[in-house]
């Protein structure tokens, strides 16, 4: 397989921009991810795929709660504060504000929605990141509003 061709054409597969925050205890964990879709109706699930050795897969893993937040095409900058390593003081992450959630996940409070989750299982893939699927106890949409994705933004994930 030609690597460059693999990688064109793994990076044409649709993508959103979300943010993913979760906690445990006093901790705090919030990434920007991309891999994520609906995995059922009933109960309703998402997946997502999630880097094992970020600070939220540890929170989720430890806790069993996230939130996943939906970034609208005009806030990059949001987006783009949470591919640091998390950054938490009191009532923000990343610079950014947030509220607790039904379940205490961070709810951020600049992002138009978000769907609040239990973590229902967590799959290993032996790669770089790992499938959590998410049943959704909860969601919000504050506005209407178009979604990030990610060939709407300057980056590249996947290949």
């Amino acid at each position: 397989m030609d690597i460059k061709i693999r990688q064109q054409t793994l990076r044409k597969l649709s993508n959103g921009v979300y943010v993913l925050t979760s906690r445990c205890t006093d901790r705090y964990g919030a990434a920007t991810v991309t891999w994520v879709s609906q995995a059922s109706f009933k109960p309703p699930l998402l997946m997502a795929a999630v880097r094992t050795e970020s600070n939220v897969f540890k929170c989720l893993r430890e806790s069993g709660i996230a939130a996943l937040h939906i970034v609208s095409v005009e806030q990059q900058d949001i987006a783009r504060r949470f591919f640091c390593p998390t950054d938490a003081a009191p009532g923000t992450i990343n610079g950014e504000p947030f509220a607790e959630g039904r379940t205490a996940a961070p709810i951020l409070a600049n992002l138009p929605a978000h769907i609040e989750c239990r973590v229902q299982q967590i799959v290993d893939t032996d790669g770089d990141h790992a499938i959590v699927i998410l049943r959704v106890v909860e969601a919000e949409c504050r506005r209407q509003f178009r979604p990030l994705t990610i060939a709407d933004s300057p980056w590249e994930y996947g290949g």
